[in-house]
Parts: structure tokens; C-alpha cells; sequence
């Protein structure tokens, strides 16, 4: 193959000359050229330095996995608070700088009516507001009655008439808003507390590795729907029943409520791990929870023969109290005569409830296809 240069130009002299300008112009265009790119390069570089866009690319890798909170992604990181609490601050005359930080606290929330006034009064003087914040769920609308009370200005009163703890508390103990105490007292109104004192309750919670707990009730006084809550004299807490009659027996290689792993409803106890899964187990429109108590050995972090448990050393008298459905709205405030019993009505859809909740679980369990069961898992390990 030839090289094309000046020395080999065709004879014609004036067409040699062309060429040979023409092959001249393209060698310093392109060493323009390649000058050029060399020092716009560079320069562009720094430009794009000083404006961040090279950091940006060499940290996009890093930032990709970087978890942000769903909706927080336009924020800057330090700016995003994924947490509250129920503190309450003042209006005026306070420092930003919090001198007197949350301490260790946990939530007693209990759903009430003021026919109940003193009761609760008794529960809510035996939790010490050192220790725990406290919560009132109002379904009746009656808010004003209770402020003569000593500590009533220190709770947190939320009302939305007729509707149930479950309601409340799915709405309200919304896990970011609870995360910074340390165990959730969902209990209802009717509990006589003469038994019980929740420090020493929680002093045995924790050293016995309890996340969902109750206190037991006293059997001689309280209307107790299942046995495994009744107090055992002489212990400290129990995780297990022997039952050899009815419908439903229990041995000792049980793993199923009502056997083990069981709670009821009325004065349950959460440690804040356990609060989060049930949380999310809480349906919006079942507002009673019926069939609620047969799943939250699901929520026990671990094996719920262990993790789940009735505390007999600090118990309490269920009184068995029917208020929901007698108040209709404004008719709280009227006298006996015009009162509205809807009782009956309320624990019929409350049986609805259940079957519908077991429903859906079933049909869960179905769609889900890496959903293991755990309890699967622990009646294997227990029968080898």
C-alpha cells in the first residue's frame, strides 16, 4: 500500500501543490483538535468537579443501597426524623436543647368510659408517671369529666365515639410513634389492680424473656374465659396448661393455643419487637380483634412456648364489664331510661369478626409462598 505525501504528487504541478496544502490544513486541524480536547477536557472536568457531578457518579455505587425511609427520599439523611414519642413540650420558654431527655418509659393506653371513672383511676394510680406515659382511649366522647383528676393533664386523651381499643390502637400506637418505649400496656377498663404493681411486673417480664405477657387473674374473683390465665398459687409465671376435659386438651407436648403461647385480650402486654409485628397484624376494619389472641405467638420473636407467658406473681381481677354498645353518640350523656343497649349486637359482630380474620389469615397463608410457619417449626422440634 502507498503513503499519499507531498514527494509522491502526481507530475501535474499545479494539482501536486493543491494537495499538498490540503494534506497541510488537515494536519493542523487536527492537531487543533486533539490540543483542544486535551485542554476543554480538563476544564470541563474541573467544572464538573466543582459542581459535584463526578463525586455524585463515583458515590451513586454507594448511595443506590443506601435505605431511606419511603417518602423521604428528596430529604437530606440527617434531616429525616424516622421517629416520635407522646412527650409532651411546652409553648414558650424552652430551650431547643432537650436538658431532660425521654427516659426509660413504657405506654399504658386503656380504652374508657366515664362510668368506669374510678376504676381506671385505681389502674392509672398504681403506674407510676415517672415510668410510663399514659394514654386514654375515649369511646364514649366524654373527655372534660375527668380533669379534676390528678394526672389527667399529664395523659394523652384521644375520643372517637364507639369504637374499641383495636380501633384506637391502630390508628394511634402506630409502631414509629411507640418506639421509644420500652413495653405497651394495651389494657381495658374493668381490671381491679389491688394485686398488682407493674414495676415488679416488668422486673419479672424481663428476667424471664416474656415479649407478649399477661397478668394472671385471680379465679376466685374474675370472669376468666380460659384457663390457661388463671393464677397458679405459689409461681411466678406460666407459659403452659394440662387440661384432660372439654373440647379442647392440652398436654405436655402442646405447642397450640390455648395450650401455650397464649394471651387474652383484656390485659395484654407488649414488649416494643412484639408491639411492631402485632401492630401490622391488626386488621383496619376489624375493630373487635376476635381471633387475634390465637396468632400473636407469632409476634413473640422466637419460639412462643417460651416467649409468651401468664405472670402469677402480680395479678389482677377481671371484672367482665359489658360497656360496648350501650353508648350511641350523644346519648353517653343521657339518663339510664334512654340509654341504647346494643350489647348483643356488638358481640354478634364480634364472632363475625373472628370468622373473618381466620379467613383471611387461611387465605394468606395461601398466597404467600415463602411464608414458613413457625409453629411447624416448634411442634417438629418438640417431638424429637
Amino acid at each position: 500500500m502507498k503513503t499519499l505525501s507531498c514527494a509522491s504528487a502526481p507530475s501535474d504541478p499545479k494539482r501536486g501543490s493543491y494537495l499538498c496544502g490540503l494534506l497541510i490544513a488537515l494536519s493542523l486541524i487536527c492537531s487543533v483538535y486533539f490540543v483542544g480536547s486535551a485542554f476543554f477536557g480538563k476544564q470541563y472536568k474541573e467544572r464538573l468537579t466543582a459542581w459535584g457531578v463526578i463525586d455524585a457518579m463515583q458515590t451513586s455505587d454507594i448511595c443506590k443501597d443506601h435505605c431511606r425511609p419511603s417518602g423521604s427520599e428528596t430529604l437530606p439523611q440527617g434531616i429525616v426524623t424516622k421517629k416520635s414519642n407522646y412527650k409532651m413540650r411546652p409553648l414558650w420558654g424552652s430551650s431547643l436543647k432537650d436538658d431532660n431527655p425521654l427516659p426509660s418509659m413504657s405506654l399504658l393506653a386503656i380504652a374508657v368510659g366515664i362510668k368506669q371513672k374510678a376504676i381506671v383511676n385505681q389502674i392509672v394510680e398504681k403506674f407510676p408517671l415517672s415510668d410510663f406515659v399514659v394514654m386514654l382511649f375515649h369511646y364514649d366522647g366524654v373527655v372534660d369529666e375527668w380533669r379534676d383528676l390528678s394526672w389527667s393533664n399529664s395523659a394523652i386523651h384521644v375520643s372517637a365515639v364507639n369504637q374499641t381499643k383495636w380501633w384506637f390502637a391502630k390508628r394511634f400506637l402506630h409502631p414509629d410513634i411507640v418506639a421509644e418505649y420500652n413495653y405497651i400496656f394495651l389494657w381495658d377498663e374493668d381490671l381491679g389492680v389491688e394485686n398488682f404493681n407493674p414495676r415488679r411486673y416488668l422486673s419479672i417480664v424481663k428476667d424471664e424473656g416474656l415479649e407478649v405477657s399477661q397478668p394472671a387473674l385471680d379465679p376466685s374473683k374474675s370472669i376468666v374465659h380460659h384457663q390457661i390465665t388463671a393464677r397458679i398459687r405459689n409461681s411466678i409465671v406460666h407459659r403452659k396448661i394440662l387440661k384432660f376435659r372439654g373440647n379442647t386438651k392440652c398436654y405436655g407436648n402442646s405447642t397450640s393455643p390455648p395450650c401455650t403461647g397464649w394471651v387474652e385480650m383484656m390485659a395484654p402486654v407488649f414488649s416494643k419487637a412484639a408491639w411492631q409485628c402485632t401492630w401490622f397484624m391488626i386488621q383496619n376494619d376489624l375493630i373487635h380483634a376476635w381471633g387475634l389472641d390465637r396468632k400473636l405467638g407469632y409476634c413473640a420473636q422466637g419460639d412462643w412456648t417460651k416467649n409468651v407467658g401468664v405472670v402469677d406473681a402480680e395479678y389482677i381481677v377481671h371484672l367482665g364489664l359489658s360497656t360496648l354498645g350501650v353508648f350511641n353518640g350523644s346519648e353517653a350523656l343521657l339518663s339510664k331510661s334512654k340509654e341504647v343497649d346494643k350489647r348483643p349486637e356488638v358481640r354478634t359482630q364480634s364472632s363475625v369478626e373472628m370468622n373473618i380474620f381466620h379467613e383471611r389469615w387461611e387465605a394468606a397463608i395461601k398466597e404467600d409462598r415463602c411464608w414458613v410457619d413457625p409453629n411447624q417449626l416448634i411442634s417438629n422440634q418438640t417431638r424429637h
